[in-house]
């Protein structure tokens, strides 16, 4: 087995870290504090080919894979969460949906802007009581000459208020359950679409995160994505790229979270000598360390699996278990390495001055987002159960 990354993989791990340590780590209290969108940062990351890292040079993409997204994302979440969540729901989500199930003419028009970053994308599948129950769907596009009308409120959208396309689940027909519900791309702007209340949140403060409401919404047959009744099943495939994102993201900010930790262990001195220098102190960042890097290696070999599917045109199932496993582990792991990196900064360590907080509120979110740690259980149970049937 080889487990080296490229000349190429490395020096973007490099780039994608200067990047951050100059143009975003200086911001991040700021931001963090006022709850404030870096809307101009965007284009900063559109420069470097981050917005679009997925997808084909033919579509305005950088042409790369997973492996390549999630060094990419782990060293933007290393030094903000919110950051890399903006850039994971834009191109994971939103931007890959079209990308996968999108026309040659849904892509030109909308994954090329989306790709180079000159537009934002968001997602809309979760409503006020379709949760993880996402087949409960309430959302609903009635059919009309030439196109579709969508009544409905969708809620914890990421960009949803700075995004120029919304790609958003409805029903198309109750009667059909899951195999009723349909994917469309809403242009910002459309007479009937707005975003709603941004909410305010715990953590990933600087990431937008809204409703998003139809009112009679008026939606061309083009703009229907993919085929009709297939939106939830195209959903799911989606959302497998997704939970490999959001373990990026955990495995970063745990790694940020650690580095705090290490450095306040050196720094700070009690009895006369460095913290560092004590066993308990020592055993915790011992813990600390092991549990990031199995998180970061369970997720290496999600994204792996993810460019071997692309290369191979394989189904997405065969990296749905580990795609989950990784985004249990490693959104536990952010959780619990966060929470000792509080406990080493002491008192200091419960103060907004200091890094330890933010990346302990910060982490909580994936353990919830694109799947709970308690749907991520079953799915890996239900593949395992699903594997153990295939071989009887």
């Amino acid at each position: 087995m080889e487990f080296a990354f490229t000349d190429e993989q490395q020096q973007l791990r490099r780039t994608v870290r200067e990047f951050a340590e100059a143009e975003i780590r200086p911001h991040v209290r700021q931001w963090d504090e006022a709850e404030a969108f870096p809307a101009a940062l965007l284009p900063k990351l559109a420069s470097l080919g981050l917005m679009g890292m997925l997808f084909p040079e033919r579509y305005g993409g950088a042409g790369l894979g997973y492996i390549e997204y999630v060094l990419a994302l782990e060293e933007l979440a290393r030094v903000d969460g919110s950051v890399a969540l903006i850039v994971a729901a834009h191109t994971s989500l939103c931007a890959n949906h079209i990308y996968k199930f999108g026309t040659e003419a849904q892509r030109q028009k909308y994954l090329v802007p989306l790709a180079e970053g000159r537009w934002l994308g968001c997602w809309s599948l979760t409503e006020p009581q379709a949760g993880s129950d996402a087949g409960g769907t309430q959302t609903v596009a009635e059919r009309r000459p030439g196109g579709w009308v969508l009544n409905g409120a969708k809620t914890f959208t990421t960009n949803g208020h700075s995004a120029q396309v919304c790609v958003a689940m409805a029903v198309t027909d109750r009667s059909a359950g899951h195999h009723g519900i349909s994917a469309f791309i809403v242009e910002r702007g459309t007479p009937g679409f707005r975003a709603g209340k941004r909410e305010r949140k715990l953590g990933m403060r600087a990431s937008e995160t809204s409703e998003v409401i139809f009112t009679d919404c008026f939606v061309p047959d083009a703009q229907l994505l993919g085929r009709p009744g297939e939106g939830f099943l195209n959903c799911l495939a989606v959302l497998d790229g997704g939970r490999i994102s959001i373990a990026a993201l955990a495995v970063g900010m745990a790694q940020g979270a650690l580095e705090t930790a290490r450095s306040w262990a050196l720094s700070r001195r009690q009895f006369g000598r460095p913290i560092a220098d004590f066993q308990a102190i020592q055993f915790k960042l011992a813990d600390m360390a092991v549990a990031v890097e199995a998180a970061r290696w369970l997720t290496y070999q999600a994204a792996w699996l993810a460019d071997r599917a692309r290369a191979e045109g394989d189904p997405p199932r065969r990296y749905t278990r580990q795609a989950s496993m990784a985004k249990l582990v490693a959104g536990e792991t952010a959780v619990r390495v966060a929470g000792e990196a509080v406990q080493i900064l002491g008192g200091y360590g419960f103060i907004q001055d200091y890094p330890a907080e933010k990346y302990y509120r910060d982490a909580k979110l994936c353990t919830i987002g694109e799947g709970t740690s308690e749907i991520q259980r079953l799915i890996i149970a239900r593949e395992l159960l699903r594997q153990a049937a295939a071989t009887a």
